[in-house]
């Protein structure tokens, strides 16, 4: 739901207001399950045996204040709940106390508070957001303790590589092991893993020399008393230390050389308080290490925009199932069995992000339904000792060596975080050390390997696909990516104007095809745009495949500092099944019967490109082309310098309009010559020279057609102008504009390629291509330039779907025209960038856009659309509509 729905719920609630039934009516304002709050009403959801309070796990904390106790200071009692034991071991978000004038509420997350008059409620929905999974928009700064460690760190890898200059190039994988090493020692010995505080940074400065002589040894030595599990050899400080076991100190590596400021600096790192660094971003904070460019930012995904892929990938019917089998022991077990089978495989996991959260939130789930088995059992503690979810049951796919141990190093830490919990929970202890086998991280080109070698499925495992794959555009792919394309595009043709994260959602179907799994990755939006669904989708659909859930394009944002964020979007693969399709836009969640390939609702339609228009609208046609290299333009300055001293050339010179020319107001001319007028201007100087050099530029391209054009070098390559008014479509505008600008222009005027125009254009026309119904379909069909939207007659212009206008329409939609053009002109200092900019477009021509949208929208229904992706849905049911009709009349 978005947030104006749950303020009008919220409105409703509060004008037929009942004290009993309110938690209900707020709960259901923010979408949670109907069937939910009716067994939270009868009570077998609520874990509070008080009749004035309600326990709702991972929810809230409720408590409603009678009139009787009118003198009760309910800050005193919200102060009081805030510290109950009942928050920790129910994991609730939120605590809420009200005597139904005033509501106090807590979030138990970010220490938020709220405290109004309850009749205020809708005004601060926003409060309770994440109970429909969208957190808070909060500027969080990072954890003091992770700044200091990636400088400190950092400072140490630039002293040893200064020392050892080979670790940087051929000796990479040496260091990396040696860092992973080191940062998993600072961490044990601040986290009860080492059985005493501080002792790796004590044993180093108590037993190695000042000058750090004999650092490199002395590690050397530890490194292998931490891989022996028998120690009748190991004799004084060292058999101490416990044995790690787990592979993480197996490999037989030298550590570097150290000089006295890497030693002094090493004591320093051990000084800081590791407990407090987060293993959710432990990883992407030390690669930072490693990559000095980053340093002063450190990249990584935050957990609401990682949930937004697990949650519905699998974590939200795993909960589902824990709901329905609350009381079922039986069923309970079953889902504790389920949990432990699953697979989760992130096949470009980078530091471990996903892998991580997806690990800590299986092992949450678990220990619920451990703490609820106790609750229907007081005797099920003998039945079970430790947790089932092992590391074994994650993989992964990593090309950067350093990223790959930091992944099996942070999932190591991570299990220790959620044992810690384990014990604070039920009481038992998992056993740090030795450690297990950590999860199954292979250092690898996950766009050459064998998915299946790294992960195997099979029938009896659920495999979950996910993560966050890179984004390269085609034509910024190195030499080696292109190779990695061919590889993993192996017998496909018509595949090289992919991006590059194409390679995950090709291979990623081939993997879950006719197998237990299913995928989830984030992408740039260009996947589901332009000509590159034509290329793409047809491959995966045809495997017998399905979008399952998809977030439509939002920002997607990381924590890192300076970070501007990139339009993405979350789509779901799995096998065709009967089971709901979810699609989410700006936090609506709706069930609908399929989602294409634009993410939209409706049939697996591919939008072809076509030749002429769908529609009954004018012919619109490319710009003319000079191919002149430059030597027909002119400047405003040599334009007047020409016309004064040759009033004559004045008829043979006109205004050029590309899209810079036309949207951010730049002046600019050109030569219009042909054989007849150039044998009247050729005595002239710059007029020869400048036919001159055209014809020398097309003798000199490497393309014949072009060669030959050289015998006739005063014309322009391609003409398509015409002597009358024109529209000019820019093909390129900023993705980010409401509208697309395009307008009106004079016979005088040429348009030049790869723009396109409409000659002789009757205005309502211009009223359809600035419509926002217009602009949706766009954004939807278009191809890309970086971020922008580029334009195409034979996708964008001629797809597009629209009824048969009456002339009682077309005159309606010409006068609403000319108001933005009139609304224009009142503000003719400013470029059409100026005045098109979303945050700074004038009110007046922003409610003349709208006047005429809603014009527009009753030309396809009476009813106005409520956003634009319900503007898409019904697009993509005209076209599916229009082309139908079109066959079939063809047919006839």
């Amino acid at each position: 739901m978005n947030l104006s729905e749950i303020e009008d719920s919220i409105r409703v609630l509060l004008s037929d207001f009942d004290n009993d039934s309110f938690i209900y009516g707020l709960l259901g304002a923010y979408g949670k399950p109907k069937a939910s709050i009716t067994r939270l009403q009868k009570g077998n959801l609520n874990l509070s045996k008080r009749s004035d309070e309600i326990i709702w796990k991972r929810n809230v904390y409720y408590k409603a204040v009678s009139e009787q106790k009118a003198n009760v200071d309910i800050h005193v009692i919200a102060d009081q709940l805030k510290r109950s034991d009942e928050i920790t071991k129910h994991d609730l978000r939120f605590v809420i106390v009200t005597d139904f004038e005033t509501l106090l509420a807590i979030d138990t997350k970010t220490s938020e508070t709220l405290d109004i008059p309850i009749e205020q409620l809708a005004r601060h929905a926003h409060f309770f957001l994440p109970w429909t999974g969208q957190e808070k928009h909060k500027s969080q700064g990072e954890n003091p303790a992770d700044i200091k460690a990636a400088y400190k760190m950092g400072k140490l890898y630039d002293e040893i590589c200064g020392q050892n200059p080979l670790m940087r190039t051929t000796e990479s994988h040496s260091l990396n092991v040696f860092l992973a090493r080191l940062l998993f020692c600072f961490f044990a010995e601040d986290t009860e893993i080492f059985p005493v505080k501080g002792m790796f940074t004590n044993s180093i400065a108590s037993h190695t020399q000042e000058d750090a002589s004999d650092l490199s040894s002395y590690l050397d030595r530890l490194w292998t008393i931490l891989n022996t599990e028998k120690r009748k050899e190991v004799k004084g400080y060292f058999e101490k230390f416990p044995y790690v076991n787990g592979g993480l100190f197996s490999e037989k590596l030298i550590a570097p050389k150290f000089s006295r400021l890497a030693r002094k600096i090493i004591l320093e790192c051990g000084e800081l308080d590791w407990s407090e660094i987060n293993p959710d971003i432990f990883g992407s904070m030390m690669q930072a290490v490693v990559h000095s460019e980053d340093r002063g930012s450190m990249h990584y995904t935050s957990v609401s925009n990682i949930m937004k892929v697990i949650g519905p990938l699998f974590l939200d019917d795993l909960r589902l199932s824990f709901d329905e089998s609350f009381d079922n022991q039986k069923g309970l077990e079953k889902l504790r069995t389920r949990l432990g089978n699953i697979r989760i495989f992130d096949p470009a996991c980078g530091s471990g992000n996903f892998l991580i959260i997806a690990f800590k939130e299986l092992r949450r789930l678990e220990m619920e339904i451990f703490m609820r088995l106790r609750e229907l059992d007081l005797h099920y503690q003998t039945l079970f000792t430790l947790p089932q979810i092992q590391l074994t049951q994650f993989f992964g796919i990593e090309l950067e060596d350093f990223a790959h141990e930091i992944a099996i190093l942070s999932l190591w830490l991570a299990e220790h975080q959620m044992n810690v919990k384990f014990k604070q929970n039920l009481g038992i202890l998992v056993p740090a050390l030795p450690l297990k086998a950590g999860g199954h991280i292979v250092c690898a080109n996950a766009t050459q390997i064998d998915w299946h070698s790294v992960c195997p499925a099979d029938e009896k495992r659920d495999v979950y696909l996910l993560g966050n794959p890179p984004y390269i555009g085609a034509r910024n792919q190195t030499e080696n990516q292109k190779k990695d394309m061919i590889a993993a595009f192996r017998g496909v043709d018509n595949f090289k104007k992919l991006d590059y994260i194409a390679c995950w959602f090709y291979k990623g179907a081939q993997f879950v095809r006719n197998n237990n799994a299913s995928l989830a990755f984030v992408s740039t939006n260009s996947i589901c745009q332009g000509e590159l669904v034509a290329i793409l989708w047809p491959l995966v659909l045809e495997m017998n495949l399905e979008i399952s859930f998809a977030h439509r394009p939002f920002h997607w944002s990381n924590n890192a500092k300076h970070n501007a964020g990139v339009t993405v979007v979350i789509i779901g693969l799995r096998n065709w099944s009967k089971r709901s399709r979810l699609l989410f836009d700006d936090g609506k969640l709706q069930e609908v019967e399929n989602i294409n390939p634009y993410l939209a609702s409706g049939k697996d339609i591919i939008v072809e490109k076509r030749t002429q228009p769908l529609s009954r609208l004018p012919q619109m046609s490319r710009g003319n082309a000079p191919t002149d290299d430059g030597n027909f333009m002119l400047t405003a300055e040599e334009r007047s310098k020409l016309i004064s001293q040759f009033p004559e050339t004045e008829s043979l010179i006109k205004r050029v309009w590309g899209a810079n020319e036309f949207i951010k107001g730049i002046e600019r001319w050109c030569l219009w010559l042909d054989k007849t007028t150039y044998e009247t201007v050729k005595h002239i100087p710059f007029v020869a020279a400048r036919v001159k050099a055209v014809a020398t530029s097309r003798l000199d391209s490497p393309k014949e057609a072009t060669q030959r054009l050289a015998s006739v070098p005063w014309e322009w390559d391609e003409i398509r102008h015409q002597e009358t008014t024109s529209v000019i479509i820019p093909t390129v505008s900023s993705e980010n504009r409401e509208y697309i600008p395009v307008g009106f222009l004079g016979a005088n005027d040429v348009i030049i390629a790869p723009n396109q125009a409409i000659y002789k254009p009757e205005p309502w026309i211009v009223g359809v291509l600035s419509s926002k119904m217009h602009n949706v379909w766009v954004h939807a069909v278009a191809g890309r330039m970086r971020s922008d939207i580029r334009y195409s007659i034979v996708l964008c212009y001629n797809t597009f779907p629209i009824p048969e206008l009456s002339e009682r329409q077309k005159e309606l939609l010409s006068s609403h025209v000319f108001n933005i053009m009139a609304e224009r002109e009142n503000h003719s200092e400013r470029t059409l960038a100026q005045l098109y900019d979303s945050e700074k477009m004038p009110m007046a021509l922003k409610q003349a856009h709208a006047d005429l949208d809603l014009a527009i929208e009753r030309c396809y229904r009476s009813k106005p659309f409520q956003n634009d992706s319900e503007r898409l849905d019904f697009l993509f049911k005209s076209y599916e509509v229009m082309l139908e009709m079109q066959k079939g009349a063809v047919r006839a």
